[in-house]
């Protein structure tokens, strides 16, 4: 309908000067008669240039003025003619915003003597403010001065009004030419394609977003430190069982059976299957005798080490759990020096707050040669953190019961202006190593962090249930950016 009328206008006049009169006229919607008026000057059935007005609109604040009256003339009229009124029943003839402004209006105009009682100074005013806005609401010009009293108490706003005046087009017809987009089947039987005027391609426009996956910012950022390791020559460990026996979890790595760690508080153990299968009974020995009364220059921790404490099954606390399979598979073979790592996921039964979750991942290296020292570590977490980003970095002794010596690593937060830990280190003591059969002059350096904290650094999150868990928005996945470590 939009469509013929404007057509058909053109065709006696020379030109639709203002589209917003040209659809109150018609009655059409201004939108409706815009978009059309698009439509024909993509067409080039008309010629289309911009009109823009600005014109003030009331606000849902001043709309209500412009009803009831602005807030100093309510105020004024809740004030008797005679005698005078308490503050405290005057406010409750009001709402609360109305009797604010209105005392504040009201006694700058010097209509009411605003005290403990309050009384009127004149007895007769005009509601200027009420006028103003009704006047804006028909259309009709203010003078400067009105329009920054009203703007000034934000009864109006600006209004940008966007239109078309239009000609005739170099391909203007009355009616528009019905062009076809597909040639089809019928077309080519009843023989009408010769006739047919098809649409012309633009290959300008821009097709629909193209709907892809996206990678969560934990599998990006683990993506690049795994490239880091293999960088460095290091050999990723298959992490794949989630499920762990105590013994590799705990006992293997040297950790004593009465441990805190060990507690159903701090560990998720399994009621179906509750207990491993099987487990390399040799080593089983001599891991119990170190546990009992120690070797290898070691005094052990002198209680009674109980096989089944060792059988129990449990969902991993760390990935290290994997570092001790690994090297005992290792020890069975020539010694070769090797070096690990992992980057999986671990679950230990804690609180859940805005830095802790029940689940988490753990990335974790190791380097095994002879003849490692402290040194060697320091130096091998230089080199690895330096391409993290991490340059400058402290270490703090530390205890842990498979290592030692252990070291806190802290790195210098730009950011914050102060050292943040980052992740714990230190070398495998000999009895955990000597029972898997490694010679005595092998050492293993090790270290370990999360990956959700640098992610969460690196992508400015505050709190890692946004990161990673049920409640994460899922649009999280479509906007982060790539993400390069190291590279600022």
């Amino acid at each position: 309908m939009a469509e013929e009328a404007i057509l058909g206008y053109l065709a006696t006049s020379e030109e639709i000067p203002d589209s917003g009169q040209f659809a109150s006229q018609h009655g059409f919607q201004h939108n409706d008669v815009v978009n059309v008026m698009k439509s024909l000057h993509g067409f080039r059935y008309i010629d289309a240039q911009d009109i823009k007005r600005e014109s003030w609109v009331l606000t849902d604040e001043g709309k209500k003025y412009a009803a009831d009256g602005s807030p100093e003339v309510q105020l004024f009229l809740a004030v008797p003619q005679e005698g005078s009124i308490s503050k405290d029943e005057l406010q409750k003839k009001l709402e609360p915003s109305v009797f604010k402004i209105g005392c504040s209006q009201a006694g700058k105009n010097k209509w009411v003597d605003m005290g403990k009682q309050v009384s009127r100074k004149v007895q007769h005013v005009e509601d200027k403010v009420k006028d103003l806005l009704i006047r804006i609401q028909k259309g009709e010009a203010l003078g400067k001065d009105d329009i920054n009293s009203l703007k000034a108490r934000k009864l109006i706003v600006a209004q940008t009004w966007k239109g078309y005046s239009v000609k005739k087009g170099p391909n203007y017809a009355p009616t528009r030419k019905k062009v076809a987009t597909d040639l089809t089947r019928e077309n080519l039987q009843r023989g009408d394609w010769k006739e047919l005027e098809f649409k012309e391609y633009n290959f300008n426009a821009k097709g629909p977003p193209a709907e892809a996956g996206h990678l969560h910012p934990l599998l990006k950022v683990k993506q690049q430190l795994k490239n880091i390791f293999l960088q460095l020559g290091f050999e990723e460990m298959p992490t794949n069982n989630f499920v762990e026996s105590s013994f590799w979890n705990f006992d293997a790595l040297f950790q004593p059976q009465q441990h805190p760690a060990r507690d159903s508080h701090d560990t998720f153990f399994l009621e179906v299957p509750s207990t491993t299968r099987e487990l390399p009974e040799e080593y089983v020995k001599l891991v119990k005798r170190v546990h009992e009364s120690g070797g290898y220059g070691s005094r052990g921790y002198m209680y009674d080490w109980k096989r089944e404490e060792a059988n129990k099954n449990l969902l991993r606390t760390h990935t290290t759990a994997v570092s001790t399979r690994m090297l005992y598979a290792l020890a069975k073979q020539p010694f070769t020096p090797k070096r690990y790592f992992s980057i999986d996921r671990v679950f230990r039964n804690e609180s859940v707050d805005r830095t802790h979750l029940a689940e988490f991942h753990q990335i974790e290296g190791l380097v095994c040669d002879k003849g490692l020292t402290l040194g060697d570590l320091i130096g091998v977490l230089n080199d690895f953190f330096s391409r993290l980003g991490m340059s400058k970095l402290r270490f703090k002794p530390a205890y842990n019961p498979y290592t030692e010596p252990s070291m806190e690593i802290f790195s210098y937060h730009e950011g914050l202006k102060k050292w943040v830990e980052i992740g714990n280190s230190g070398m495998f003591r000999p009895e955990m190593l000597l029972p898997m059969g490694f010679p005595e002059d092998v050492r293993v350096i090790a270290w370990g962090l999360s990956l959700e904290r640098p992610t969460m650094i690196l992508y400015g999150v505050d709190n890692i249930r946004d990161l990673f868990g049920h409640k994460v928005d899922l649009s999280l996945m479509k906007r982060n950016p790539i993400c390069r470590l190291g590279i600022d």
